[in-house]
């Protein structure tokens, strides 16, 4: 091989074809899990949307540990896609701005470089960011209320830029729960009403850390003034609208919070309110008080009742149904002289005289009341205690008492009728009771009896299916001339028992609208739209709960005989 210069050798080395030709890498990607990594203050910027605008009431006390033990919690760190720098992500701001100024102050390295947890940025990262120092600041030295109001501001603006549309409390409230910090809808209500209609007027009174309950005070004065300014300008013709009134009065003491008084403000706001109005000064003090008292009933939260023990026997007086139509009689005696008579009767559970509770002058001695429990009675509807306070200011504005039906429902459900088989509840059946057969003849009982009225209880016969009765075919020569009173009570009584029958009774058919011209003035009373038309008698009082005490036992043969203790999907026979 020929020997070749060195400026030969030169001139092949630095030849094209040793040249860099691909990419540079300037920077590595960020890491895509947690790692631990050491960042100087050059490379750590605070992050922009702290919701801390002041100062940390703890900034002193932090810095003096910082200065002498160097940073035990260096804060979370990350970088969105493509920046230049790290950020904080959650809670840290201060403590980043304490060793900016240590570092400052006394150059020390260990001030300057700190090692840090970096995380990856999330697919949602700025509400993440957002929420993660909502929640930080709140755990270390807290936030003034109108700081945690901008902060939630904030966060419904990156909701609503995510998903393109607005969104309500509601949804606002839901969705900064499921991303860890939960806000009440009411306090977000709170919160925008301050940012609308406070922070323009008061902006250093709110920085100063005025409290939540200052501010739904101030609220509450808006929005009762407005609502009596709208009734009232009107008439007196005021040029000023209310909005502009407020925002001038409150802007005269925008000053130390320490020094802020709502009832200065209010006493301005009525001062004013009065001259421009032309109404007397303690007239707008009273409608803005009541205002605010029926305000603060419906949005305060209902202290806890103590729970209340269940009685052991309760028991209700009765209503007695003794009608004077009736044909059979009932035991009596002299009613029992109550020196308590006109007061209230005693509430569920107590009683006057030892185990047993006081009568009512109208109620018979020679019945037992043997009424169950008040869960065998009626079922309550779940309400919300919010719900409870709004029916109890409706009914006090309308000179009502609200009612309350665990004090009542005893009082009022339980009823009494005589009889072969006594009423003492429509509801109750008694565990005895509670078989077909006896059912049956309970049933064919009250039948007979419902039939008595109507002067006609031998067409209820005993039938060992069905509902355990039938009734005679009354169509005939010596029926055809008896009252529509008494050939609508047997009507009704086959059109019960007839579908239950193995031989049901077709010769009533021709007679079947009957019934349905008659059940409303039999069950109801009233009169007739065309007077030319017999008007049938109607059933008793006694009578009528007859028939619902029939109905009653019907539906439960009918649970039984189907092998189920229930066809409504609730306990239809509650155990004593």
């Amino acid at each position: 091989m020929a020997d070749i210069s060195a400026q030969d050798m030169a001139e092949k080395l630095l030849s094209d074809g040793f040249a860099h030709s691909g990419p540079v890498v300037a920077v590595l990607s960020d890491p895509i899990v947690d790692t631990h990594m050491i960042v100087t203050l050059d490379e750590l910027h605070p992050y922009e949307l702290d919701p801390r605008l002041t100062r940390n009431p703890r900034y002193d006390e932090i810095k003096a540990s910082i200065r002498e033990r160097g940073l035990d919690a260096p804060p979370p760190i990350t970088r969105r896609p493509g920046a230049a720098y790290y950020i904080i992500r959650n809670g840290g701001n201060t403590r980043l701005a304490i060793l900016r100024e240590l570092w400052s102050e006394s150059k020390d390295e260990r001030f300057y470089r700190i090692g840090c947890l970096f995380r990856p940025w999330p697919e949602r990262g700025e509400i993440v960011a957002l929420t993660g120092h909502l929640a930080e600041n709140e755990l270390h030295g807290g936030l003034s209320f109108i700081e945690r109001a901008l902060g939630v501001e904030k966060a419904r603006e990156l909701y609503e830029q995510d998903l393109g549309k607005p969104l309500s409390q509601s949804e606002l409230a839901r969705r900064l729960r499921s991303d860890g910090y939960p806000v009440p809808q009411p306090h977000i209500s709170r919160m925008q009403e301050a940012i609308q209609y406070l922070l323009p007027a008061i902006p250093s009174v709110l920085y100063g850390g005025l409290g939540r309950h200052q501010i739904e005070q101030l609220t509450g004065l808006r929005r009762a003034g407005l609502r009596i300014w709208e009734a009232r300008s009107v008439a007196s013709r005021a040029v000023l609208d209310f909005p502009s009134l407020f925002q001038e009065v409150l802007v005269q003491f925008d000053t130390a919070a320490g020094a802020f008084s709502v009832q200065r403000v209010q006493d301005e706001l009525l001062g004013q309110m009065a001259d421009l109005l032309g109404v007397q000064y303690d007239t707008l003090a009273i409608e803005i008080i009541e205002a605010e008292n029926r305000w603060q009933l419906l949005t305060s939260e209902p202290a806890p009742q103590a729970p209340v023990a269940p009685p052991q026997a309760p028991v209700a007086p009765p209503l007695i149904i003794s009608p004077a139509s009736e044909s059979h009689t009932e035991p009596t005696s002299p009613p029992r002289q109550n020196s308590d008579a006109g007061k209230s009767p005693p509430g569920i559970g107590s009683t006057a005289d030892g185990d047993n509770p006081p009568l009512r002058q109208d109620e018979p001695t020679g019945w037992t009341h043997t009424a169950p429990r008040d869960p065998h009675l009626v079922t309550t509807v779940d309400t919300s205690d919010r719900l409870q306070s709004i029916q109890r200011l409706v009914a006090e504005h309308l000179g009502e008492k609200a009612s309350e039906l665990e004090r009542h429902v005893l009082t009022t459900i339980p009823v009494q009728v005589g009889g072969l088989y006594p009423i003492t509840d429509v509801w109750y059946i008694e565990p005895a009771l509670d078989e077909p057969d006896r059912l049956r003849r309970n049933i064919a009982q009250f039948a007979r009896e419902i039939a008595e009225e109507a002067g006609q209880s031998d067409a209820v016969r005993p039938y060992e299916f069905g509902l355990g009765f039938c009734c005679v075919p009354f169509i005939t020569d010596e029926t055809a001339t008896t009252s529509t009173f008494t050939r609508a009570v047997l009507m009704l009584l086959e059109v019960l028992s007839s579908p239950y029958q193995r031989l049901p009774n077709n010769q009533s058919s021709s007679d079947a609208g009957l019934l349905a011209n008659n059940l409303a003035p039999l069950l109801q009373g009233g009169a007739f739209i065309h007077p030319s038309q017999e008007q049938p008698a109607r059933i008793s009082d006694a009578g009528l709960v007859k028939l619902f005490r029939l109905l009653r036992l019907a539906r439960r043969l009918f649970d039984l005989e189907a092998g189920a203790s229930s066809m409504d999907g609730v306990d239809a026979i509650p155990e004593p």
